[in-house]
């Protein structure tokens, strides 16, 4: 008999009334976007003390889908879904936060008083903007002001593939960690001091208003990393399907999760072959069964612990809102193919 407390459904993540950010990630191909739109289809419909629940679905990805997935645009601004209540979707859009951290630095420099101390100030802003993981930060920064301006119960990010979203998860911990480090250097503080009044001189702010802004970007990122770090806020869902490379992939997602202490509880995997029992067997079909089954095996070793939905290989592509609603039923419910048919 299977463990109740093990269901194969998402059923423990959509009842925990404390979850504030759901990410759901995995290698390319796999399906994301439609388990992320599916997942935030449920969400919203599930109420939270009596009223209705609100919900932000959020893509990271640089080639987004969200739009895709509902037939219908969506931008950098939250933009209520269309016949899903309490739903928004915003696609953060790389280039215009690029700008927009591109602007307030113009800003910030725009006061240099002579051409030597401009010359300067462009060049580290330039050196800024050149910095390894800005893109991501920015996009942290972004996200979290939204959220707090907004006051959605829950976000859910339809992220990009593997390596992209471990360094966006993995950006608050090593930023955090390397101001730690430097505040621990001896003589740092009075370096710091001379350099805000550099630039207090260059640019009509004062040394209080630099410490200020300084100071809130550093505990928006400690604060982005001990929400992150709270398994009753925050959990991680990778997404494969039953194949060597997404397997692969999978493990090592769930490793670097378990490294940066992410919660991971559930594994979603999609396109799994059932037929109805009775039906003339496939050639085609038999053969890609007995590939997916060793791999099967494989996910539920390695995940013994953990909730295991299996998705099936469908009929049809998952698009608009009646087809995420009915993928979302079986995120929730586990689906059989001799009681359900073919969806």
């Amino acid at each position: 008999m299977e463990d109740e407390d093990l269901k194969p459904t998402l059923e423990n993540l959509v009842e925990n009334d404390k979850l504030q950010w759901v990410f759901v990630g995995g290698k390319g191909g796999v399906g994301k976007t439609t388990s992320s739109c599916s997942l935030a289809t449920v969400l919203a419909g599930m109420p939270k003390e009596g009223r209705q629940r609100k919900v932000l679905l959020i893509s990271t990805d640089p080639a987004h889908n969200l739009s895709d997935a509902f037939n219908q645009k969506f931008g950098r601004t939250p933009t209520k879904v269309e016949g899903v209540a309490g739903l928004e979707a915003m696609e953060i859009d790389p280039q215009g936060v690029k700008e927009l951290t591109q602007n307030i630095l113009d800003k910030f420099g725009g006061g240099a008083n002579d051409d030597g101390m401009a010359g300067a100030l462009s060049t580290i802003k330039d050196a800024f903007m050149s910095l390894p993981g800005i893109d991501e930060v920015s996009v942290l920064v972004h996200i979290m002001n939204e959220v707090k301006r907004l006051n959605y119960d829950v976000t859910v990010f339809d992220t990009a593939p593997t390596g992209h979203t471990l360094r966006l998860l993995a950006l608050p911990h090593t930023i955090n960690e390397t101001i730690d480090k430097l505040s621990s250097v001896s003589g740092i503080g009075g370096l710091l001091t001379q350099a805000g009044s550099l630039v207090s001189s260059s640019t009509g702010l004062t040394s209080d208003e630099i410490k200020d802004a300084t100071k809130g970007f550093a505990q928006t990122l400690k604060q982005v990393q001990v929400q992150f770090q709270d398994n009753k806020l925050t959990t991680f869902i990778p997404v494969c399907i039953p194949e060597f490379l997404p397997v692969y992939e999978t493990e090592r997602l769930v490793q670097e999760l378990c490294k940066y202490k992410i919660d991971v509880q559930n594994i979603i995997v999609n396109q799994v072959i059932q037929t109805v029992p009775g039906e003339a067997p496939h050639p085609l079909l038999e053969s890609r069964k007995r590939i997916q089954s060793k791999y099967m095996e494989q996910i539920h070793d390695l995940y013994e612990d953990f909730h295991v939905t299996k998705m099936p290989l469908l009929t049809n592509e998952v698009r608009g809102v009646p087809m995420l609603k009915t993928y979302g039923k079986y995120l929730m419910e586990q689906y059989d193919v001799a009681s359900t048919g073919y969806i």
